[in-house]
């Protein structure tokens, strides 16, 4: 489960949520409020009794460090980020409210600087954080280079060679992760790395990897929910690295990277948390150093799954197929 704590952390960590939603009394519970509360009492927290968002009593910051143990206080404060987030909105009283939360619990958590900044239109200095997070995630060190420099590395660097064995996989055996990887690049029109066009491999293969095994499309959405999924496989620094970035460029609006793009409105709150229970159930991760892409090309996508321990995905939890009009996957 993505949340461990006992029921009454669960019970601490919801209340702040939604003390976090209103911004501490001083807005409305909205509809999109409620129905983030009432997924994540059940996805997130386990809860199988019908909650009312608009009962959950009022909690101060002590009481919720009192509540929430050592081991459970980052996923409250994650929690508490999203809350702050999932009007599609950038809301300086409900950031600073899950900020003194978080204060309250003696963190200082680099996903809540950043919402910070972001609200005190600090937007270069939100850019550089996520986007140094972003890239360490999947290269394991600190970049030396922009991330629009290191996605686009084959523009001044090409390689036939990786391109030319990246194109093999067209031929693997219907029904393999090999396959299924061709296929999804297929469908998508885009180019396999060592090409101008194409991303650097040490984004494309884990990215693209976990799209083919947890069924998210290449839609607004569905990068959004891949991003998700991702920081629950990876959970090393997953809040800033994967969640913050995608609903600031995806939900908010707020463009991070010139190869991105930005859209609004992306964030279905029960999707969302799906997805990140999903990912918090896998003992795999295609961005951990031992994650060998081209060991798995050959095996059925269905046993990858099974081995990585990926839950199936309801049809309800997928993305919604929708695309900007600057972008389509056949483009």
């Amino acid at each position: 489960m993505l949340f461990a704590g006992s029921s009454a952390e669960s019970d601490a960590t919801l209340r702040a949520m939604k003390a976090v939603a209103t911004a501490a009394g001083a807005h409305p519970l909205t509809e999109t409020d409620r129905i983030a509360l009432i997924a994540a009492h059940t996805v997130v927290f386990g809860g199988h009794d019908t909650l009312d968002p608009a009962a959950l009593p009022d909690i101060t910051g002590a009481e919720l460090a009192a509540a929430v143990t050592d081991g459970n206080r980052e996923h409250a404060a994650a929690f508490l980020a999203v809350m702050a987030t999932v009007d599609g909105t950038v809301d300086g009283p409900r950031i600073q409210t899950a900020i003194d939360y978080a204060d309250a619990m003696a963190l200082d958590e680099p996903f809540l600087r950043d919402l910070g900044e972001l609200a005190a239109r600090k937007l270069a200095e939100v850019r550089a954080d996520i986007a140094r997070r972003n890239e360490r995630s999947f290269t394991g060190h600190d970049p030396d280079e922009s991330i629009d420099a290191w996605i686009g590395v084959y523009r001044e660097h090409p390689d036939p060679a990786l391109h030319a064995r990246f194109e093999t996989l067209a031929d693997a055996a219907a029904g393999t992760f090999g396959r299924a990887f061709a296929d999804f690049y297929t469908a998508n029109g885009f180019a396999y790395p060592g090409v101008a066009a194409a991303p650097n491999q040490e984004f494309a293969v884990p990215h693209d990897s976990a799209h083919v095994i947890s069924g998210y499309d290449t839609s607004v959405q569905g990068e959004l929910l891949v991003s998700t999924f991702t920081a629950g496989m990876h959970a090393d620094d997953a809040v800033t690295a994967h969640v913050l970035p995608v609903i600031i460029s995806w939900h908010l609006g707020v463009p991070l990277a010139d190869f991105a793009g930005s859209a609004t409105g992306a964030l279905d709150p029960r999707k969302f948390w799906v997805a990140w229970s999903r990912g918090d159930q896998l003992v795999g991760d295609t961005l951990a150093p031992e994650f060998d892409f081209w060991a798995h090309v050959d095996q059925p996508l269905d046993e990858v799954r099974k081995v990585m321990g990926v839950p199936p995905l309801d049809p309800d939890d997928a993305a919604d197929g929708a695309y900007p009009d600057w972008y389509h996957p056949s483009a």
